[in-house]
């Protein structure tokens, strides 16, 4: 198959994964209205063309929490990325860092901080939820300052798990689910030597470092689930603020009145995101919901974004409407999920090849001077 486009990763995971892992990756809450939006809306930015501005002096560096990027992008959190490749954490962190970007550890990764952060220069971001057990974030805080983690991103709009319909018909939960992912990893011989029998031990590694035994897929769900604390409020969050004393980032914020309480509690950047609409159907994409924010926030903080995201356009459409820096999760994953670590160097370097594109044919010759100008009739997404 012929890789030319992050759409193109997508059709080959399909092929190569279990239905069970892909449309884990793929799949969105309730009937995935957000889901769509997050991609058709951002898909729908009217990029401004301008001509004969000699942009042969082009860069795309940019610096953020006193970190230089050689582009505006990192790489998000996700669940179970060990899963899609052998050890896949590991490689999708190693393409980031050659890249010179940020890759950010899940709170569920198989792999577990101390495996990762070894096998790359720069330092790593961390990714933590608010749980009932309290123990375990010190414990997981602990290890990732230890480990010399830089940035905390700290991940609200989970107080309870989205409802994923497509989970329980591919296999990840519902009846039968470990016999369904069994046969399911036979059908794919590829994945079930590479992955699942060469990839082991496949466990919540940063979990199982806590409690001090395994913790498999049945786990996964089951110890989030009990772990969620819908109690949360931004009270929970001031012990770590006190205790992390590098840049924590507050990711989950579609309103401008939960920006604005960010900036009171002393955050230094927000992550605008809806879960990549995996967790409540119907609410705004990101697109829609990010220049509010930016007139909102924009200078007290940087401003991050996710959930859409699939290509270079779409990084400097998002940075266009006031993001400062444009995060991928399931672009990487479905590279990932098809050519390993190869894979996800391969989608930086197109999303890179992207933004050169559209940089030059709309005169921005740096990323700070991507702007509301880049765009054509900006006003009308405020409305």
């Amino acid at each position: 198959m012929i890789i030319s486009s992050s759409n193109d990763y997508r059709e080959a995971a399909r092929r190569r994964l279990p239905p069970f892992l892909f449309h884990y990756i793929d799949g969105g809450a309730y009937a995935e209205y957000t889901l769509k939006r997050n991609v058709e809306d951002l898909s729908q930015i009217a990029l401004r063309q301008r001509v004969l501005n000699d942009m042969s002096q082009l860069s795309l560096e940019t610096k953020i929490f006193d970190e230089t990027l050689s582009m505006p992008v990192a790489l998000s959190p996700v669940g179970l990325t060990g899963m899609y490749a052998r050890r896949g954490e590991v490689q999708a962190a190693v393409a980031a860092d050659k890249k010179g970007i940020p890759f950010t550890l899940s709170t569920v990764s198989v792999c577990p901080i101390e495996e990762v952060t070894p096998a790359i220069q720069r330092p790593m971001w961390f990714q933590l939820y608010v749980l009932r057990d309290r123990g375990f974030m010190k414990n997981a805080l602990e290890r990732a300052k230890a480990a010399g983690c830089s940035t905390l991103v700290f991940t609200v709009d989970m107080p309870v798990p989205g409802a994923r319909y497509r989970d329980a018909h591919s296999g990840m939960s519902g009846p039968n689910a470990s016999m369904r992912r069994y046969l399911q990893s036979f059908a794919h011989p590829h994945w079930a030597w590479n992955v699942g029998l060469l990839g082991r031990p496949h466990d919540l590694g940063n979990i199982s470092k806590y409690l001090g035994k395994p913790t498999g897929l049945e786990d996964y769900i089951g110890w989030l689930g009990a772990n969620f604390d819908p109690s949360i409020s931004w009270k929970d969050l001031e012990w770590i603020r006190d205790f992390w004393d590098g840049p924590m980032v507050i990711k989950g914020i579609l309103d401008p009145e939960d920006a604005k309480d960010a900036v009171r509690f002393g955050a230094d950047g927000i992550v605008v995101s809806n879960h990549g609409g995996r967790q409540l159907d119907g609410v705004l994409s990101t697109t829609r919901a990010l220049p509010a924010i930016a007139d909102a926030v924009k200078g007290d903080l940087k401003i991050l974004v996710d959930s859409g995201i699939r290509n270079g356009l779409d990084v400097v459409r998002m940075l266009a409407m006031g993001a400062d820096l444009c995060m991928l999760g399931r672009a990487f994953v479905y590279a990932l999920g098809a050519e390993g670590g190869q894979g996800v160097s391969n989608l930086l370097e197109l999303i890179d090849k992207e933004m050169r594109v559209a940089m030059t044919l709309t005169g921005a010759k740096t990323i700070q001077d991507i702007n509301s100008d880049c765009l054509v009739n900006l006003d009308r997404l405020a409305k």
